[in-house]
């Protein structure tokens, strides 16, 4: 059996768990700069506000209804995530981090007549030791788990763990279930059911598999015996290397010099290194893009990208960011006021297994040498201690008017108690 376990309203439990005082209130945490909704409370979904919903659009009700904002604080959520996560990994034999706040457990070795008691055991657990609540699904596949845990999170009878074993218990979930909300179920894979008169994961799981599999590839047939009670997607206890890595950002201002661009491509650029070096990888070519503010209706919208291929597949930081700046120089032009950009990296493949280039045009060991060094001296006095000359020693600002405390990770933050 597999089991799904969902960190309920993450990023909001996470601010609750250090102030008691938003239980039972509004809460959203917004993104980046501020711009949007990205987490909620029970209590805000009820008020009609909606994820990912643009923050100066609903001020007034924020107002009205006193809801609580607050920016987003990763440096918390992550510690906090690798509490709940370490928590999971105490009580089962492994488990696959999905995300931030999701991770399935293998729960192979566990007696199915105590598994609903082992989910409801587990919900405690994890609240006790992190103050997060959790929904836990359990059921043959990963798909069906997901569909549990999700009735988990809507039916407070089922004590925040769903067990579905049953055929004829599975097939009535199913036949009111939309198809979708089936995990891996896109918005263009919906509407081609629908328009074939499939509205629900039943009358999914009733059309034939030579059917599903034209329509929808390889993917979707998976999804379908996934839902026939088929495992079909392996678990996988650690992370898969990842095809693409990006790193973009709104600014809190819209930026209008090349110097200003520069400075935050190539920070975007070497988090995006960083991330390529830990992965053990290396990549080929990357996609760097820029763009206006969409919600500026006065002035005229730009949006350029640039694919940059690279002399040789590379991880090092000085090559990717100076392989950015020649990319942005291309698509930049000094008319405009830039309110977002971003880094892609492609073309992305084990470092071990891609052969070196005889002819590369730098010293490829001077350069992973001076690798391992910027990233030991990062991990270990601080994100950005050493960084490249374009990316500058002074940040761009980014808007974080509501941000708590990092109450885990800093001795500055740690909440005190008087006596």
């Amino acid at each position: 059996m597999i089991g799904l376990a969902d960190c309920n309203s993450f990023f909001v439990s996470c601010e609750r768990v250090f102030n008691p005082s938003l239980l039972g209130k509004a809460v959203v945490v917004l993104s980046n700069n501020d711009g949007c909704v990205i987490s909620r409370s029970k209590e805000a979904v009820r008020l009609g506000i909606k994820m990912g919903q643009p923050v100066f659009k609903i001020m007034d009700m924020i107002r009205e209804k006193s809801v609580a904002v607050y920016s987003s604080n990763y440096i918390l959520y992550g510690d906090m995530s690798q509490r709940v996560m370490d928590t999971l990994r105490e009580s089962v034999p492994s488990i696959e981090i999905y995300s931030i706040d999701e991770a399935f457990l293998y729960l192979n070795g566990i007696e199915n007549t105590s598994l609903k008691e082992f989910g409801e055991n587990l919900v405690r657990k994890v609240g006790k030791n992190t103050g997060i609540p959790i929904s836990v699904g359990i059921s043959h596949t990963k798909t069906l788990a997901k569909i549990a845990s999700k009735l988990a999170k809507k039916y407070p009878r089922l004590n925040g763990a769903c067990y579905m074993e049953d055929d004829r218990d599975i097939r009535k979930v199913l036949k009111s279930y939309p198809v979708s909300e089936v995990w891996g179920i896109g918005r263009e894979y919906a509407k081609m059911l629908n328009s074939n008169k499939i509205n629900t994961a039943y009358e999914f799981t009733m059309a034939s598999p030579q059917w599903v599999k034209t329509k929808m590839s390889i993917m979707g047939l998976r999804i379908w015996k996934e839902l026939n009670c088929e495992p079909s997607i392996d678990f996988e206890e650690s992370a898969s290397d990842k095809k693409q890595i990006c790193t973009s950002r709104s600014f809190s201002r819209e930026l209008t010099t090349l110097d200003e661009i520069s400075q935050a491509v190539a920070s975007f650029a070497t988090t995006c290194a960083a991330s390529l070096r830990r992965q053990h990888s290396v990549c080929r070519s990357m996609h760097v893009f820029i763009l206006t503010n969409p919600y500026k209706e006065v002035t005229a919208n730009y949006y350029r990208s640039v694919i940059v291929p690279l002399e040789t597949p590379t991880d090092s930081t000085l090559v990717i960011v100076k392989g950015a700046m020649s990319g942005l120089v291309k698509i930049f032009r000094e008319e405009y006021s830039y309110k977002k950009a971003g880094v892609i990296l492609q073309d992305i493949s084990r470092k071990e297994s891609t052969p070196a280039d005889l002819f590369c045009g730098y010293d490829s060991q001077k350069h992973a040498a001076l690798m391992d060094s910027l990233d030991d001296i990062n991990t270990r006095y601080g994100r950005n201690t050493l960084v490249t000359a374009t990316q500058g020693v002074s940040k761009i600002k980014a808007n974080s008017n509501h941000l708590s405390r990092r109450y885990t990770t800093c001795w500055d933050d740690i909440i005190e108690v008087k006596i």
